[in-house]
């Protein structure tokens, strides 16, 4: 590797596009090193009895978190250079549609639970029989 391929190497971010093949490939390496890394502790503290109950879904929303982040950047090139502004703009308004149709979703369903619930009378209906 010559001295211009390695400077290239550590000036390029790791999402953005690199001149020559052997630094773009070692930047899809590195990626997926941290995706299989961020997997296998994703595994580890699901399966481990050593962490506190509740402290695993933090843990776990967490590490996913952050592979969302490894994907974004390693994978799909998503950078916060100025020509990646559509790229960044199209995954906020992602982000927006999934959140609002989770936050619906939840607003419906407790919404068609609260107002189709047993009411007192089904409830009773072993009694009623006796």
């Amino acid at each position: 590797m010559s001295e211009h391929e390695h400077q290239e190497m550590l000036d390029v971010a790791p999402g953005a596009p690199h001149d020559s093949i052997l630094s773009e490939t070692a930047a899809y390496v590195i990626g997926l090193g941290f995706a299989l890394l961020l997997t296998a502790v994703s595994f580890w503290v699901a399966s481990t009895s050593s962490i506190w109950g509740p402290g695993v879904a933090v843990g776990l929303i967490v590490l996913a978190i952050a592979q969302m982040g490894v994907h974004l950047v390693f994978f799909l090139h998503i950078t916060s250079g100025p020509d990646n502004t559509n790229n960044v703009l199209a995954l906020a308004f992602g982000v927006l549609i999934v959140f609002l149709v989770m936050v619906g979703t939840i607003w419906i369903m407790a919404h068609l639970a609260h107002n189709t619930g047993p009411t007192p009378e089904m409830m009773n209906l072993q009694m009623q029989k006796g």
